[in-house]
């Protein structure tokens, strides 16, 4: 089996950074504030990618991936009084964290996101 051509590797080496960078956004937002800026972050490399490579359909699905994420957690928090927004936020915490590992899975599989 021969090594994939080096464009092919390089090309993949911007996704594969902005998923660990969101899935240490995820661990770190257990502990603090850091998630923000993390994650914040590899948005901002995932909207200046996301039209100019191959692998452009894992930077629109970490961006929708972000901003779902968002609004549950924001959905969550405004129904913290009523005793479920802590699961909204878990739940919605476990499916971002879910969708960075499948987008991984998929990338080093050389495989396309669906959008």
């Amino acid at each position: 089996m021969s090594a994939a051509p080096m464009s092919i590797r390089s090309e993949r080496t911007v996704p594969l950074i902005a998923y660990i960078l969101h899935l240490i956004g995820a661990v770190t937002g257990l502990i603090g504030a850091v998630t923000g800026l993390i994650s914040i972050g590899a948005l901002i490399l995932n909207y200046l990618r996301r039209n100019q490579y191959s692998e452009a359909s894992h930077h629109r699905w970490m961006i929708h991936t972000f901003w779902w994420t968002v609004l549950w957690l924001a959905i969550g928090w405004l129904t913290r009084f009523l005793g479920i927004g802590l699961a909204i936020c878990f739940v919605a915490w476990a499916w971002y964290v879910y969708r960075h590992i499948r987008g991984l899975v998929a990338l080093a599989n050389g495989e396309q996101m669906p959008v």
